[in-house]
């Protein structure tokens, strides 16, 4: 397990400074590494170049390492595909169903937190290129798709739900978290990952030379987008 703190992304390959890995050299055997470098080196080839793309040879050798050295650590690229998910996205979503057990205020403060946090965490970072993979790949890869369902999607939804429900319970939302409204909640910013990792590259509205205002249209966008999420789930 990596020593960063579940609650942030996974680390770039190049934020994992020499003193955070563990290097043990011994004549004749190969030198270990921190799995966090091997995982963040995935991260960045995966969203580059897609599952079917990617090979273990492209990963070690990112990460400074022979195969053999990752084959150390992980077995196969869904083993090395999985542990991007767990380390990248879950912790992600732990946070978030920790906040909504602890949440005491209203149900739109709720729904804030929850859908900047998922930006924040997931969406404004290189995470957010898992999206559009699985929607491009998982049916040609339905081990990785049941993965990503089942540890992601159902999990988010699920996490979606309760925060409806609580709204609703409240009072204050009209409807209850039923799954076409769960799903009309996590359609903007879905969009928005998936429009952002598909057409970024071709998208000229703001100066791509300019980062500071291409940062502040994106924080306008996804505000706009979640304050009109709360307003369609608010009584009138």
């Amino acid at each position: 397990m990596s020593e960063h703190s579940p609650l942030l992304p996974v680390p770039h390959a190049t934020d994992v400074h020499a003193a955070d890995a563990h290097p043990l050299v011994r004549r004749g055997r190969p030198a270990l590494v921190d799995p966090a470098t091997l995982v963040a080196c995935a991260l960045d080839l995966f969203v580059e170049k897609g599952y079917a793309a990617t090979r273990l040879e492209d990963v070690a050798l990112a990460a400074g390492v022979s195969k053999g050295t990752l084959y150390l650590y992980f077995d196969s690229k869904a083993a090395l595909f999985a542990a991007v998910v767990r380390q990248g996205l879950v912790p992600a979503l732990a946070g978030g169903e920790a906040l909504l057990d602890s949440h005491r205020g209203s149900g739109a403060d709720l729904m804030r937190e929850l859908l900047w946090g998922w930006w924040r965490l997931i969406g404004a970072t290189r995470l957010g290129g898992l999206p559009k993979l699985m929607v491009a790949e998982a049916r040609n890869f339905p081990d990785i798709a049941e993965l990503y369902h089942r540890e992601v999607m159902a999990r988010g939804c699920a996490l979606i739900r309760r925060a409806i429900d609580y709204g609703h319970a409240r009072g204050e939302f009209r409807v209850a978290g039923d799954p076409c409204t769960v799903q009309a909640v996590m359609a903007p910013l879905l969009l928005r990952v998936l429009m952002k990792h598909s057409f970024g590259c071709v998208d000229h509205a703001v100066p791509a030379n300019d980062p500071s205002a291409a940062a502040q249209a994106e924080s306008t966008d996804i505000a706009a987008s979640i304050e009109f999420v709360i307003r369609a789930l608010e009584h009138d």
